[in-house]
This record gives C-alpha cells, sequence and structure tokens, in this order.
C-alpha cells in the first residue's frame, strides 16, 4: 500500500523512467541466468576464434593431436590485433568484422578460463546488446504510435520474450543487428510521418538513417533483408496515397532525401559485395540451408516459420527429455495460441482503424510481411530455406514486439474481453507466459543448443576404460567447431585419463581420402584404444574393420553421430 502511494505521487517522467527501468532489470537478469550452462556450438566457436584474432588454418589436419593442440585457437593471444581480426575473417568465413571487432576488445576485460577464452565474457556482449534492445523498444513503441503504454508493453514483451533470450544466450552478432533493426525502423516511422504530412525530411534524419543502414549491414549482411522489407513499406505507402486519391510525387521533398538515403545506404551496402565474392567457404558454410526437398519436406519451411513466429512471444518445454512434458506443452501452447490470437488480431484492427495509427500500423505490418515474403521467396524459388534459422527472423522481430505492444495496449484498456476477464488481466496472463517461456529457454527445455559435446564426453567417459581416439572428417571450420566443443569439455572438466586424441581427416571430392588417412594414423597408435567416428561421412577402412564394434544401443547426442570400436586386447 505504501509502494502504490508512493509511486502515485511520482511524476510521470519519473514513473515512466522506473517502469522501463523494470522491464530493463527483468530482461536483463533472465538473460544473464545460467549464462554459461549451455556449452557453445560450431557458430559461437567461429565468434570466439575471429574476435581473438585467432585462426582455425593452424589446427593441424590428418594427424592424431592432443586436445590442448587443437584448442590452441581458443588461447587468447598477446599480441592480436583488430588487422588480424579482419584478416582472418575475411578469408575463412562469411560475415562482415564490426561485431567481431567489438568482441575482441570486449572479451579482453575477461580472465581466462582454465587459460581458454572465457565463455560468460563472451556471452555477456550479446547480453548487453540484448538488454539494450529493451529500452530501445519502448522508444521505437512511444515513436511510432505516440503512446507510452505501447512503449511499456513492447518493452515488457521484448524483456520476456523467449526469442530475444535465445539469441542474447549465444556469443553471435544477432543482439546487435537487432538495435540497427530498432534504429532503421525508427528512421522508417519518420520518415512515413513527414510523406505522410508532405514536409521535408530533415536531412540529419537522412544520414542517420544512411549510418544505421551502413552499420547493420556491416553488423550481418541479413540486415539487406530489412532493408528490402522497408523498400516493400514504402513501395506500399505510395501505393496508398495513390489510392486514396492523393497525387503521389516522386520527386516531392520527403521522397527525395529517402531516395538519397537509399541510394547511401546502397554504397554502403556494395562495398562488402568484393569481400563477399572472394570469400571461398561462402557456399560449404551455407549449405546446411540448401538441401534439396522431396515430398512433405516442402512443407516443412511454413511449419518452420510458424514456430519460429510463436516463439518470439512463448514457448513451453517442448524440448524436455520427459514425452508427457512435451505433449503437455504443445497442448497448452495451442490452448494459449486459441485464446490469445484473436486477443492480439482485434488489437491490430482497432489500431488500423484510429486515423493516427493507421498509417504507421500499416507500415510496420507492411515490414513484416515484406520480409516473410522474402524469406518464402528465398526458401521456394532460390532453394535457400531461411526459415531453418530461427535466428534470422532477426531482421523483423522488432517490428513483430511493437505490433504487439500496440495491440496489447488496446486490450490494457478494454474494460472486459471475455466473460469474467477484463483487459488488464489478459495483458498480465499473456505476460506471464512470456516469463514462463523465458524460463523454458534458460533451462534449456526450449532453444536446445544443436550440439551437445557435455552428454557426448559423459558419454565417452562412461563407456571407454582404455585411451581414446575421436576421429572425424573436415570440411570446413564447422567440422573444428564440432571437436573444438568435445575438446573444451575434456579441459573444463579436467578428464585426461582417457588421453583423448582428435584426428581431423581433410575431405576433398575423394570420399576415399579421409579413410586413407584414418588407416593411417591407426596403425601408428598403440594397442589398446577405444576409436570414436564421429560425424565421419567417408567409407569405414579394412582397419576400423579389425576392431570390434560396440553395443549400437548407446543413446543418441544432439549434433554427434557416432560410432564406437575397441582396437587391440583390452
Amino acid at each position: 500500500m505504501y509502494l502504490y502511494t508512493w509511486l502515485a505521487r511520482l511524476p510521470s517522467g519519473w514513473l515512466h523512467f522506473l517502469l522501463c527501468l523494470l522491464w530493463l532489470m527483468i530482461g536483463l537478469g533472465l538473460r544473464l541466468t545460467n549464462l554459461t550452462a549451455k556449452p557453445p556450438w560450431t557458430d559461437e566457436f567461429s565468434t570466439l576464434v575471429f574476435s581473438l584474432g585467432n585462426s582455425f588454418l593452424g589446427v593441424p589436419l590428418d594427424q592424431a593431436i592432443a586436445p590442448d593442440i587443437l584448442l590452441q585457437p581458443l588461447q587468447p593471444q598477446p599480441g592480436a590485433s583488430i588487422q588480424d581480426v579482419w584478416t582472418h575473417l575475411s578469408h575463412e568465413t562469411n560475415h562482415p568484422p564490426l561485431y567481431f571487432v567489438l568482441a575482441h576488445w570486449w572479451m579482453q576485460l575477461f580472465p581466462t578460463q582454465a587459460g581458454l577464452v572465457s565463455l560468460w565474457g563472451a556471452r555477456s556482449l550479446a547480453v548487453f546488446f540484448g538488454a539494450v534492445s529493451i529500452p530501445a523498444i519502448y522508444a521505437l513503441g512511444w515513436l511510432t504510435f505516440r503512446s507510452r503504454l505501447v512503449g511499456h508493453l513492447a518493452a515488457a514483451m521484448m524483456a520476456v520474450s523467449p526469442y530475444g533470450i535465445f539469441l542474447a544466450q549465444e556469443a553471435r552478432h544477432y543482439t546487435l543487428a537487432i538495435l540497427w533493426v530498432i534504429a532503421s525502423l525508427a528512421c522508417l516511422v519518420i520518415a512515413t510521418r513527414h510523406i505522410k504530412n508532405r514536409t521535408q525530411l530533415p536531412i540529419s534524419i537522412a544520414l542517420s538513417w544512411v549510418g544505421i543502414n551502413a552499420l547493420g549491414i556491416a553488423t550481418h549482411y541479413f540486415f539487406t533483408l530489412t532493408l528490402c522489407a522497408e523498400t516493400v513499406a514504402l513501395i506500399f505507402l505510395a501505393w496508398q496515397q495513390h489510392k486514396s486519391g492523393k497525387i503521389f510525387l516522386p520527386l516531392s521533398p520527403p521522397w527525395v532525401r529517402i531516395y538519397a538515403a537509399a541510394g547511401g545506404t546502397f554504397v554502403a551496402g556494395i562495398v562488402w559485395l568484393p569481400v563477399f565474392l572472394q570469400n571461398n567457404y561462402g557456399d560449404q558454410l551455407t549449405e546446411w540451408i540448401q538441401q534439396p526437398r522431396v515430398g512433405f519436406a516442402w512443407l516443412s519451411p511454413i511449419f518452420q516459420a510458424f514456430a519460429a513466429w510463436l516463439t518470439m512471444i512463448y514457448l513451453l518445454p517442448v524440448e524436455a527429455p520427459q514425452l508427457a512434458i512435451v505433449i503437455a506443452s504443445g497442448l497448452v501452447m495451442l490452448m494459449f495460441l486459441i485464446w490469445a490470437a484473436p486477443i492480439l488480431v482485434r488489437g491490430i484492427k482497432v489500431q488500423l482503424q484510429q486515423p493516427n495509427n493507421r498509417l504507421l500500423t500499416q507500415m510496420l505490418i507492411g515490414v513484416v510481411l515484406g520480409a516473410i515474403a522474402l524469406f518464402f521467396i528465398f526458401t521456394y524459388f532460390f532453394g535457400i530455406d531461411l526459415t531453418r534459422g530461427a535466428r534470422y527472423n532477426f531482421v523483423y522481430f522488432p517490428a513483430v514486439i511493437v505490433l504487439v505492444g500496440a495491440s496489447l495496449a488496446v486490450c490494457w484498456d478494454s474494460p472486459k474481453l471475455l466473460k469474467g476477464i477484463t483487459g488488464k488481466k489478459a495483458v498480465i496472463l499473456i505476460w506471464l507466459m512470456g516469463f514462463i517461456s523465458a524460463v523454458t529457454v534458460i533451462c534449456n527445455f526450449g532453444y536446445q543448443k544443436y550440439y551437445r559435446p557435455d552428454l557426448f564426453v559423459q558419454l565417452i567417459q562412461q563407456t571407454s576404460k582404455v585411451p581414446i581416439l575421436i576421429a572425424t572428417t573436415q570440411i570446413t571450420h564447422v567440422q573444428i567447431g564440432e571437436m573444438l566443443g568435445v575438446a573444451r569439455e575434456f579441459k573444463m572438466q579436467n578428464s585426461n585419463s582417457l588421453n583423448p586424441l582428435f584426428l581431423l581427416a581433410h575431405q576433398d571430392k575423394n570420399p576415399n581420402t579421409a579413410t586413407k588417412i584414418l588407416e593411417n594414423n591407426l596403425k601408428t597408435l598403440s594397442q589398446p584404444f577405444d576409436l570414436w567416428l564421429v560425424n565421419f561421412h567417408a567409407p569405414i577402412t579394412e582397419e576400423v574393420k579389425k576392431c570390434v564394434a560396440h553395443d549400437p544401443s548407446l543413446p543418441a547426442v544432439n549434433g554427434y553421430e557416432y560410432k564406437v570400436y575397441h582396437c587391440g586386447k583390452s
């Protein structure tokens, strides 16, 4: 009661500030919880290695090596510089450098962990940008709808979004890219108002828009999908003006500077084209989203996209180990969708009926639908299934959250929605579902890692009683990252009793190349030992067939397809 009285006496400015601070603290606390509980996966190893200014090319191939040798790319080097970051990044991967440069400076603030780069330090940078997106989305909601309520509800949903937390707990560049998306959308909102009012777009906004877009492209090339979606929204806006009977003047004051901003953005983006084209690893690193489809696989992108849309708002433990929990979670999610969807749709319809909000609501919807359309165009017409990577939805995620905030604001002001449920209660229930969903992600019951080296190392320790050789076929640094995860787990657990060795057999177009490399290495090892063929995509050598295969009923482990052989007498 005293707290309520004290808050009621506060000036409105302070009250809004404290509410923003509350959403920020909730979002930051959730993102920091269990931050290192999940092991890093291959993409995160790319961030760690390149941000340190190190390279994957120094890892010895085609020979058995100890874990400490394999882990050298994760060791900070005192002399590493920004130049090293850019050199290795531009030659070994297909990403622009901005986030990696920032991570290079950031990770220097944290002590090493067992001689390796701090995982907490690396992931905390993504957490920082993810937390900043909470007040940023508040500002975008207020700017778009001139409503602090919309801003607060958008910030509240961003704070607990399971999708947002999933991205923030990975040492990757997506949370920084989300900030640039928010900033670019803010410029689009301002430009839309000037188009509506037929007034000149300030040159400072046009220049800021170009700078923001340039930074966005320098963070992730898929930021260009956001720009394409914004272009779709602007074309729709021009068509709406023409349809409504207003004369569309393509050289009127606001449009000229919008064209200039578009031109500047094009120049800022085209400078990266030579870097992108000279990279020899691009096709190999993106093969996983270029898989052929047959039969029902043609429908999978639709379901993948729909699942990603839901997780922007809520996600229950559908990846729990107990089947009963999975089924119950799926049923509850379905019932919640049936209940919440009409409420959210109704809120959007009301916003579309408001003269002051109609145009900007249409603009945000245009951005979302334009981005989704681009995803499906790439998927079905170019054979690049962008829906397989939920993280790529960052390109329109902020627009979705603002629309949800705008819809919930209508709900909040509704005295009664359903029998016995007021609008405020409905909003609280939706937010609580988001909070539970956030806990689901941080407890690893949703958005689980693709790779579980922690479970794989436990399995090795339970199965093998003699020294081991872990062999895999290597094409790019992705396979090195898979083995780095295993080697790091051995080091973190300080478990060297099995004297593990690693063999990265480079595989070219001739599949027998890796087979021969494995055979040559097996002849040099002292027996007895256990051979673990992990993600080994080559014919089995005759030397392996001389060994005794282990029980094939061993459990499966995410990311590690394996076969175990015992070689020599125990």
